[in-house]
């Protein structure tokens, strides 16, 4: 049974009278309907989820970025260097190198693992900045990771071209160093 204070008082949820029970109809009929339909809330919500102090607007990277760097060993035993750049706390961009920089057998392995923390970068990005996400974008990372005429980064930008309208001015763009 309710007690008279608690007629008196608002909805629980918008504040405004009510006729009967804890929450107004009209807040009833968006509770009933959120019930219904779980999954497609949920993904709502995450779609529009504030990111960091930004709260869903996309900021633009500093000039100075605190870092961590790892040193790690991969299953040949050679050492790779790992930077991450931190912005309020959150990993923005990641980098790797290796002392064998200059060895032409690791070439190969370096474009692909340049393009790997290039798009990882690109997404870190897209979750703690809210830094939107284009087919240019991503195609600008893989042009930019190419070390080699015709290596993976090249053949991936190649065939990704193929899906957007202005690939060849971009290509160009990025080749003659201008991007």
């Amino acid at each position: 049974m309710e007690t008279k204070s608690q007629a008196d008082s608002g909805c629980a949820i918008c504040g405004q009278a009510r006729a009967e029970g804890a929450v107004c109809r009209k807040c009833q009929e968006i509770v009933t309907f959120l019930r219904e339909h779980r999954a497609q809330a949920l993904e709502l919500l995450r779609a529009h989820e504030p990111v960091g102090e930004a709260a869903g607007e996309s900021r633009d990277l500093p000039d100075v970025l605190d870092a961590v760097r790892y040193r790690a060993r991969d299953r040949d035993n050679n050492a790779w260097y790992v930077s991450v750049s931190e912005m309020d706390g959150h990993p923005v961009e990641i980098f790797a190198s290796t002392a064998f920089d200059r060895d032409h057998h690791l070439q190969s392995r370096i474009s692909n693992l340049t393009t790997i923390t290039r798009l990882v970068s690109l997404i870190l990005r897209n979750v703690f900045m809210g830094e939107n996400l284009s087919l240019e974008k991503i195609l600008t990372q893989l042009l930019r990771s190419s070390r080699q005429p015709d290596d993976l980064p090249m053949l991936l930008a190649g065939i990704l071209g193929n899906y957007h309208e202005n690939y060849q001015k971009l290509l160009q763009r990025e080749t003659d160093g201008e991007g």
